[in-house]
């Protein structure tokens, strides 16, 4: 019985996707819908409102805006006024902005992380496929020996 007929390597399917398409690292981006027009147009809207208001400096512009009723709210000394205004007018325009801010800071770790996996597998992958490579070749050798044992 030849050696290399006790083990028959059948790679796994993401194995072979990933030899034969190369597929790049899953980023957010490519969340965004692809279906028609419309999906497209919101998400490519949506895409550049939150570019636009996700930016600190819009977050300060929100903050002076904000502070323009600031001397109604405190001259009106009426607690619930007060309370009122930085709920309701400094909390919800400023912080939109940063949770957004935030929001795009996590997403851009987000695809580093998923890129620096991705890379791991690759560097995995390739180790595998030297280790099988290397396998074989003692497959052979061993094959060869069992013949010369089986000859002498």
């Amino acid at each position: 019985m030849p050696v290399s007929s006790i083990y028959d390597y059948v790679p796994h399917h993401r194995t072979k996707e990933k030899l034969e398409l190369g597929t790049p690292p899953v980023k957010v981006s490519d969340q965004l819908p692809k279906g028609n027009a419309t999906a497209r147009f919101n998400a490519w809207f949506a895409v550049k409102i939150t570019n636009g208001i996700g930016t600190m400096w819009c977050a300060y512009a929100f903050a002076a805006l904000a502070l323009v009723s600031l001397p109604s709210a405190i001259n009106s000394h009426n607690p619930v006024v007060l309370v009122s205004w930085i709920s309701q007018t400094f909390l919800q325009l400023v912080l939109l902005s940063v949770i957004i801010v935030g929001q795009n800071v996590l997403a851009a770790a987000a695809d580093k992380r998923s890129e620096a996996t991705y890379n791991d597998a690759v560097a995995v992958l390739q180790e595998v496929i030297k280790l099988q490579d290397h396998l074989l070749a003692q497959d052979k050798v061993l094959e060869r020996l069992v013949d010369k044992v089986q000859d002498a």
